[in-house]
Formats: C-alpha cells, structure tokens, sequence
C-alpha cells in the first residue's frame, strides 16, 4: 500500500536485485530489541537498497538503527542523523498549514480553487468552480497527476532526459499547466486518485491566502516552533545538506542496468507535493506533535483524520494523512514518500507514542511495509 514511489511511480518498479556492499543493521549500543525491525531493513538491502537509516522514538526511549552503506564508491554507512529527500511526506506538511488557517477562519475547507485561485483549472473538462480545498487535500479532485504525463516522465525521471534537465527550475504553473492538457481522471468528489498536482495547487492556495511562499509558512509555524532542525523546505537548492549519504536510482523504466547517482537535483519539479528534507527524527517529532493535538485544534485534526478510501490501497486517506491498520491491529496513521534515489516512511500511532520514520537511499527495490510491519507486528 506503500504511496513512497508518489514522485516516481512513472518509471520505478520494485524488484529484488543484488548489490554487493551490504552490511548487518548497527545500532546505537544504549539500546536493545528490534528484532524484527533489524531483520527487515537487512532484507531491504539485500534486495537491492543501498542502505537504510531508521529511528524509532517510543516511550521508553529512543532506537536509531542503518543498514547497508550511504555511498556505493567508498563503501560509507550509513547515519542515524542522515537527512534526506522525503518527497511526498511534504503533503502532511501542507496540508496542516492549510488547516491551521481553517481554524484561524482565512479559509474553508469548502472554499472552491476557483476562488483563490482563479482561472487556474480551467478547460479540457476541468472547472476550478466544482473543487474544494479538500478535494485537493484528500485527493477526490480528480485532476491528472502531472508526473505521469509522458513528456514529463522523459524530461526529469529517465537517464538522457534527467541529467539534462536536473538543474532546471520548474514553476507551480507549469506543473499544474501540464495537468490541464490531460482530460479529468473522475468528476469531482466521485472517486479517488492520488494526483501530486493537488497539492501544488494547494501550496498555491496557501500564498493567494496568506501573502507569503508555502515554504515560509511551513517554516514559522511547523519547523521553527517544532525545533526541526534538520528540515527544510529547499525550494531550487540542489544539494542535501550534511549529514547526508547519497541517493541512487536506475533512471530506468525497469529495476535492471546501471545504478546512478542522483543526489543532486533541482526539487522544484516536486513543489508544494514534494521537495522537502528532513531527518528521522525530525519527522517522528512532526508526527507526534501532529496527532497529539499541538499543531492543529481538534475540530481541524479530525477533519484530517477524516478519510476516504484510497483506490488500490488497503488504507484510508485523510488530508494529507494515511490511515492504516497493520496485521495485528495496530493502528497507524502518517505519509510516504519517493522521488529520485529517496524512498521514505514515517508513521506513529495516534497517541503519538510509538513513531518510526525510516529512508532507503535507493528508489527501485525494498520492502518498506515489510519494516513498518516488523516494528510495530513482529517483537
């Protein structure tokens, strides 16, 4: 059910490859247990992830494990502190701006895309007038997902086109422009589709409202009061900020051939969907702060909690939020998220108590349900 291929799903499969440079779990040696946990981030990388980097935050305690190597060349680990693109995890970020400006009554829930931003959905059967906010947040809008236009996909996801465009700025507009040239997936409010041009248009939404970029928002009222340190919201900044490993990908249709190394890379085509940085645990911290009520007033959390049936997904989704029951009843909610060489997972229980935020510096290969499984099922 895993959504972390959400910025690459065009071109990424799963597969179980081989790769040489594998290494056993460590952990930091104050801590004990995870057994299961330890197990499934080996068998990740045995199937092919150059490495993983987890962190578990419960209440007794905090647990950091990595497995496997953060740089195939020189055979580095890698680190618990390693910060990495979270792609579509920045949905939940988004969307708890947008809320947080529900409560303060600057915007409903209910208001069209026509009234804030007009003009912008418009043609080819689209009519901005006909979806909400939350159309947009719970993905019920049904406008295209413009990453799996096929212009796109060759443009930034494939080998020739990605390391010529890799360095490109690409606007909101743009993003969404491609969009429109795609008829409507559904009417409006009728099905399901996870579409990353919904939340585009939703950081749109936030700057038409507030006067001010998505990032800057994000930024006062999540990261800064949070003390989120190793997050950001890069904008066109290329690089990952140290402690970092590097991140790799086929660049391929398929899970074979060469493996590139693509760290460094423009985010901007991922805008308000996509193109944030965090650690795991800043992401465990934004979570529990999340579900335990300090970012959001319990009418807005509940609206977020508020789901509908994710098509394909043996999960519900909320605003930005997914809804998941696991094998043995454990109940967790939190996002997922994927784009080059990044396949990230950061879930907590809905007391906040027991979080797991976990990276794969690989985006064709591994289990990521196989970890959340093991953390929460399997000790």
């Amino acid at each position: 059910m895993s959504l972390r291929r959400g910025l690459t799903g065009a071109v990424a499969t799963v597969a179980v490859t081989a790769v040489a440079l594998t290494v056993p779990a460590t952990a930091v040696p104050r801590t004990a247990g995870h057994t299961a946990t330890r197990q499934a981030m080996d068998a990740a990388v045995a199937a092919g992830v150059p490495g993983v980097t987890a962190t578990v935050e419960e209440g007794h305690g905090t647990w950091r494990a990595t497995s496997g190597v953060g740089d195939l060349r020189t055979g580095a680990p890698r680190s618990p502190q390693d910060r990495y693109r979270i792609a579509s995890i920045t949905k939940t970020f988004v969307s708890t701006v947008l809320l947080q400006l529900d409560a303060e009554g600057r915007l409903s829930l209910d208001d069209t895309v026509e009234k804030w931003l007009p003009g912008t959905v418009h043609g080819h059967g689209y009519d901005g007038r006909r979806i909400t906010i939350r159309n947009l947040l719970n993905h019920t809008s049904g406008i295209a997902n413009y990453t799996v236009d096929e212009t796109f996909a060759r443009t930034y996801m494939l080998k020739d086109g990605f390391f010529r465009h890799r360095y490109d700025t690409v606007k909101p507009e743009e993003l969404v422009g491609i969009a429109m040239s795609h008829k409507p997936d559904f009417a409006p409010g009728t099905s399901w589709n996870y579409s990353n041009t919904n939340y585009v248009l939703a950081g749109m939404v936030i700057e038409r409202v507030t006067g001010h970029p998505y990032a800057q928002e994000i930024r006062e009222r999540i990261i800064e009061p949070l003390g989120l340190r190793a997050t950001s919201v890069p904008g066109t900044r290329t690089t990952v900020p140290q402690p970092s490993s590097r991140a790799y990908g086929k660049l391929a249709q398929t899970a074979t051939g060469p493996t590139y190394d693509v760290t460094d890379l423009n985010p901007s085509f991922g805008s308000s969907a996509g193109e944030m940085i965090s650690d795991s645990a800043d992401l465990n911290r934004f979570y529990a702060a999340l579900l335990t009520g300090r970012l959001l007033p319990p009418r807005q959390l509940k609206e977020m909690k508020t789901t509908a049936p994710a098509r394909g997904l043996n999960a519900g989704y909320g605003l930005g939020l997914l809804d998941r029951t696991l094998s043995c009843g454990v109940h967790v909610w939190g996002h997922s998220g994927g784009i080059h060489g990044s396949s990230s997972e950061a879930v907590t229980t809905a007391d906040g108590r027991h979080s797991l935020a976990f990276n794969f510096n690989g985006d064709w290969a591994g289990d990521s349900d196989a970890v959340i499984e093991a953390e929460y099922c399997g000790r």
